[in-house]
């Protein structure tokens, strides 16, 4: 995730606000079709989030034995850990990109078959 995504994500605001459900609907004229789009990108978040941490506490981590890994804490371990604890919640994320029209989505044909 590049810098100018960290700071997008940084700037959301971290509690819960009241939205208007018509507002959320407005986009698929559906409101359980908004929400799932919103619930697969918040997984889609979620997923981007927790690898690069992953990625990032790796390289603080040493083997000793084969077998034996230990990971030893430093400030910069922990700086990075209090980071990403400060984010908000992935589905924060994902409806301020959906209402910013940050997201693009498209559904699927369904296709009737013969009967």
């Amino acid at each position: 995730m590049n810098a100018s995504k960290k700071n997008k994500y940084a700037n959301i605001h971290h509690s819960l606000q009241p939205r208007s459900l018509a507002e959320i609907s407005h986009k698929t004229g559906n409101i359980y079709e908004s929400i799932a789009v919103i619930s697969r990108r918040a997984n889609q978040i979620s997923s981007e989030l927790r690898r690069e941490i992953q990625d990032k506490i790796q390289e603080f981590s040493s083997s000793n034995d084969g077998n034996l890994q230990e990971v030893h804490e430093n400030r910069e371990q922990i700086e990075i850990s209090k980071y990403y604890e400060r984010l908000p919640h992935p589905a924060l994320l994902a409806l301020k990109e959906f209402l910013d029209d940050d997201l693009e989505f498209r559904f699927r044909e369904v296709e009737e078959k013969d009967k």
